[in-house]
C-alpha cells in the first residue's frame, strides 16, 4: 500500500528553527496555517461570518437561546445525511435516492407504529437494518453490476418516491402518536436542577464536551511527535483550544438557558464521533480514502474495492433511516412529501463542508460544519424576511462558490 496515501490537510510545519533561522511569531505561524489548510478553515470563517452578519441584522435575535435551539434541531436530519454522503463522494460516487429514502423509511416506521402496533423501541433497529439492506443492494448495482452511481441512485430515488406515495396514499399523512419516538425529534435531555435558570445537566455535558476535545488534541498532539510528524507550536495549539473551548461554552449556555440539549444534537453528536473515530483512526478509514485517492492504485495494493464499495453505500443506507427517523419524529408524522430536497441539502453540506469533488479528500466534521453554514443562512434569511426564491437563490450561489474554491484550490496545489 505504499503507492496508495490518504490524502488529509497539510499541516503548516512546526519545526525547531536552526541557529540561523528566526523563530516565526504567533501571528506569522497562524496566517502561514490558515493558507496552506485554507480548504479546511475556510468553511468555519464562512460560519463565523454569516453569524456576525445574521447577529447584526437581527439585533442579536439570530444568536438567541430559541434560535439556535432551533436551528440545531432543524439540521440533525440533514447533518445525518451529510455525513454519509460525505463518504460517498470520497470514494467519488453519488447518492439521490437518500432524501426519498429517508421519507419512504421514516413512513414504514410510522405505519409500523400506529397499524403494526409495534412499539418504538423496535421499530427503529428495524428501521435502520431496512436502511442497511438499501444501502448495501444500491451497492452491489454500482460495485457489482457496474452502474454508475447516479443512473442506479436517480432510478432508486424515483422508486422510493412511489413507494412513499404508494404507502401514504389513503391519508396522506400518518400521524405519529407515540411520546417516546416522538421525543427524539423534539425532546430534551431531562435535567436534575437548575441554578439561575440555568439547566446544570446541559452544562455538564458541554464541559465534558470541551475536556474531551482539549484531551484527544493532546494526544494527537503527542501521537504525531512520537512518529515524528509536523505538529503546530504550542501557541497555536492554546489559541485553538481557547477558542473552539469558548464556542462550545458559549452555545452550552445558551441551550442550557433555554431546553437543554436535545436528543436530535446528543444523536448527531453521536454519529460524528463514531464516523470520525472509523475514517480517521481504523483501517478501514484509510482503505476509504485510499479507494477515493486512486481506486486503480487500491485494487492492486490489495484493498477490496467492491467491499469498501459495499460498506460505504450499506452506510449511507443507516444513515439514510436515521434520518428519515428524526425527520418523522420532529414532524410526529408522515407524509407524501417526506425526504423533498433531502438529498440535496445532504451534497449541499457536503461541497460546502469541503468534500472534494474529485474524490479523496473531506472530513465528517467538515461536512457537519457545512450543514450548519446551509442551516443558518435559511434561518437568517427567515428571519429577516427574504423570500424563497431568493432563498434559493443565494444557497445555490453559496454551494457553486464551495465548488468553485474547491477547484480553484486543487489547481493550485497542481
Amino acid at each position: 500500500m505504499n503507492n496508495v496515501v490518504k490524502e488529509a490537510p497539510k499541516i503548516s510545519g512546526h519545526r525547531r528553527p536552526s541557529s540561523g533561522e528566526t523563530k516565526p511569531t504567533l501571528l506569522g505561524e497562524a496566517g502561514t496555517l490558515l493558507k496552506v489548510n485554507i480548504r479546511e478553515y475556510g468553511m468555519y470563517i464562512a460560519l463565523f461570518v454569516i453569524i456576525v452578519i445574521f447577529s447584526i441584522m437581527t439585533d442579536g435575535l439570530f444568536m438567541s437561546s430559541r434560535n439556535i435551539s432551533n436551528l440545531l434541531d432543524a439540521t440533525g436530519y440533514t447533518a445525518v445525511l451529510a455525513v454519509g454522503m460525505t463518504l460517498v463522494i470520497v470514494i467519488r460516487h453519488i447518492d439521490l435516492s437518500v432524501g426519498f429514502a429517508a421519507g419512504f423509511m421514516g413512513a414504514i416506521a410510522a405505519i409500523l407504529m400506529t397499524q403494526a402496533g409495534v412499539p418504538f423501541y423496535l421499530t427503529i433497529p428495524i428501521i435502520l437494518v431496512l436502511g442497511i439492506v438499501i444501502g448495501m443492494f444500491n451497492g452491489v448495482l454500482v460495485a457489482s453490476v457496474g452502474i454508475p452511481s447516479f443512473v442506479s441512485s436517480l432510478a432508486a430515488m424515483l422508486i422510493f418516491r412511489g413507494a412513499l406515495l404508494q404507502v401514504t396514499e389513503k391519508t396522506g399523512t400518518i400521524n405519529v402518536t407515540s411520546d417516546h419516538f416522538n421525543a427524539i425529534g423534539n425532546g430534551f435531555v431531562p435535567e436534575i436542577t437548575e441554578v439561575g435558570g440555568l439547566k446544570v445537566l446541559s452544562l455538564i455535558l458541554g464541559l465534558v464536551i470541551i475536556l474531551l476535545y482539549i484531551y484527544f488534541e493532546f494526544k494527537n498532539r503527542t501521537n504525531k511527535q512520537k512518529y515524528n510528524f509536523e505538529v503546530v507550536s504550542k501557541g497555536i495549539l492554546t489559541v485553538k483550544l481557547i477558542f473552539v473551548s469558548a464556542i462550545i461554552a458559549y452555545v452550552t449556555w445558551k441551550l442550557s438557558g433555554y431546553n437543554g440539549f436535545s436528543w436530535t444534537v446528543i444523536i448527531v453528536l453521536g454519529v460524528v464521533l463514531i464516523y470520525h473515530f472509523l475514517t480517521t483512526k481504523t483501517v478501514l478509514g484509510r482503505h476509504i480514502y485510499a479507494v477515493g485517492s486512486n481506486p486503480e492504485a487500491a485494487h492492486l495494493s490489495g484493498i477490496n474495492v467492491k467491499k469498501i464499495t459495499y460498506i460505504v453505500f450499506g452506510s449511507m443506507g443507516l444513515l439514510s433511516a436515521l434520518s428519515g427517523i428524526l425527520y418523522t419524529s420532529r414532524l410526529q408524522s408522515a407524509s407524501t412529501t417526506a425526504g423533498t430536497l433531502f438529498e440535496l441539502d445532504a451534497i449541499a453540506a457536503a461541497y460546502v463542508g469541503g468534500v472534494s469533488a474529485a474524490g479523496g479528500v473531506g472530513k465528517v466534521t467538515g461536512s457537519i460544519i457545512g450543514a450548519i453554514v446551509m442551516a443558518s443562512l435559511t434561518s437568517g434569511m427567515n428571519l429577516l424576511g427574504v423570500g424563497i426564491s431568493y432563498q434559493y437563490m443565494i444557497r445555490g450561489g453559496v454551494l457553486a462558490a464551495a465548488v468553485i474554491f474547491d477547484v480553484m484550490t486543487r489547481k493550485k496545489r497542481g
